[in-house]
């Protein structure tokens, strides 16, 4: 049987054993979806998902708009349709027409959605603690340099660019 080629295109990871760049990237995935798993657990008895939840969140603050809060959890406008009409239909969103510019939606979390609010960050708090016990600090910067390098990585790949929605004040929430 063939193995698949995995040679890194020129520069991209040139001289790393492929071994080790699949293990490392496995592994990453794994710990993505062991963390959504966990945060799933822990959410699910307030009735909301990962995404529900950062939706919530970050539509609390008020005014922001779906395709604006789209790239920030890391979906598409398709999935944030999808996204609002469930949130929609448990009551803890509404869309409603800009002030300013009626061609334009923003999102409004109801009363039940903002009662709700203060119980989601601390499930992410807490799981986050959870994944991180045993770390120094020292090591904690080293793998958040390391975390950051690789999400930059992806942009690249994504877009042949830097990410163009992140700023410095307007960076994306990653749920995995």
């Amino acid at each position: 049987m063939n193995s698949p080629d995995v040679t890194p295109p020129p520069a991209a990871g040139a001289g790393l054993p492929p071994e080790l760049v699949l293990g490392t990237g496995a592994a990453v995935q794994q710990v993505g979806r062991d963390l959504r798993t966990a945060v799933e657990q822990r959410l699910a008895p307030l009735g909301v998902t990962s995404q529900q939840a950062a939706v919530l969140l970050q539509a609390a603050g008020g005014g922001i708009s779906p395709n604006r809060l789209a790239p920030r959890i890391g979906t598409d406008t398709a999935g944030m349709t999808r996204l609002l009409d469930r949130l929609e239909a448990k009551g803890l969103v509404r869309r409603r027409r800009h002030a300013e510019d009626r061609r334009s939606v923003v999102i409004e979390v109801t009363a039940q959605g903002r009662a709700l609010v203060p119980r989601l960050a601390p499930v992410f708090g807490q799981v986050g603690f959870a994944l991180l016990a045993g770390f120094s600090e020292a090591e904690l910067r080293l793998l958040e340099g390391l975390l950051d390098r690789m999400l930059g990585n992806l942009r690249e790949i994504r877009t042949g660019g830097p990410d163009p929605v992140a700023g410095e004040d307007d960076q994306p929430i990653v749920l995995t």
